[in-house]
């Protein structure tokens, strides 16, 4: 697939999903990354105004996942989240924050992924490592 087929690909499979709710955009793909945004708004706020640490991860499991849609056999495997970790190191309040995913690792049955989320001014929000899984699709 091009470029733009994976990001109209990526548009069609987060209607009536959490991506959708979150607002979460996928923005870039290159040869081992992919992009995503998200607004920072009252919806993804906790109550004292800042962005909320869970947001946070289901925008980076959301880029990770998708990642990993794109550049795994996913017409023999389902990808699934294993495990995922999150270090905040600063607060948000508004604009957006962007989500990279890229591998560390690209095995045939896991795969682990750094996630860098970072503000408009590029400054490091939170540092996140997810680990997939492809699991074979059942063949009859």
């Amino acid at each position: 697939m091009t470029k733009e087929e994976v990001l109209q690909l990526s548009k069609k499979v987060c209607k009536n999903t959490l991506m959708e709710t979150l607002d979460i955009e996928f923005s870039e793909i290159g040869e081992d990354y992919l992009i995503a945004k998200m607004p920072v708004n009252s919806r993804v706020h906790q109550p004292d105004g800042v962005l909320h640490g869970g947001a946070t991860v289901a925008l980076a499991e959301s880029v990770g996942s998708m990642a990993s849609y794109v550049f795994l056999d996913t017409d023999n495997f389902f990808i699934r989240g294993i495990e995922i970790a999150a270090n905040h190191l600063r607060s948000v309040k508004e604009g957006w924050v962007y989500a990279k995913a890229t591998f560390i690792h690209k095995g045939r049955t896991t795969q682990l992924f750094e996630i860098k989320i970072t503000d408009e001014e590029d400054r490091l929000i939170s540092l996140v490592k997810l680990t997939t899984i492809a699991l074979p699709k059942e063949t009859k």
